[in-house]
């Protein structure tokens, strides 16, 4: 991963990561084998280097953290999911361009 201003969660910290951050969090659900998900992440990195201090952007890998997806029904990847003061206010289902991560997370801030 190329850009330190993407943070990776796991199960065990998702909550407090999440719950406690004082800006909107955006987390992509994801998978090393996922095709999608891999096409995906430089366009995460771009938005995370973009939104800092505005936005926290994170990863969660499904293969080894199985209870957070199971939590948000995630239930295919990749999978970006907002939340704000610890609540999912959107998602985003499949590939996306950086453009359209960005339209949804404006109309959060």
């Amino acid at each position: 991963m190329a850009s330190e201003n993407i943070i990776i969660l796991t199960d065990a910290d998702f909550k407090e990561q999440v719950n406690g951050s004082d800006m909107p969090v955006l987390v992509d659900f994801w998978a090393e084998w996922c095709g999608p998900c891999k096409m995906i992440a430089p366009e995460l990195e771009k938005l995370a280097d973009e939104l800092v201090g505005k936005v926290k952007v994170a990863k969660i890998n499904v293969d080894d953290n199985r209870s957070t997806p199971g939590e948000y029904q995630v239930m295919s990847i990749p999978t970006m999911v907002l939340f704000k003061d610890g609540k999912e206010v959107e998602r985003a289902i499949g590939f996306r361009k950086k453009d359209e991560l960005l339209k949804m997370i404006e109309k959060h801030l």
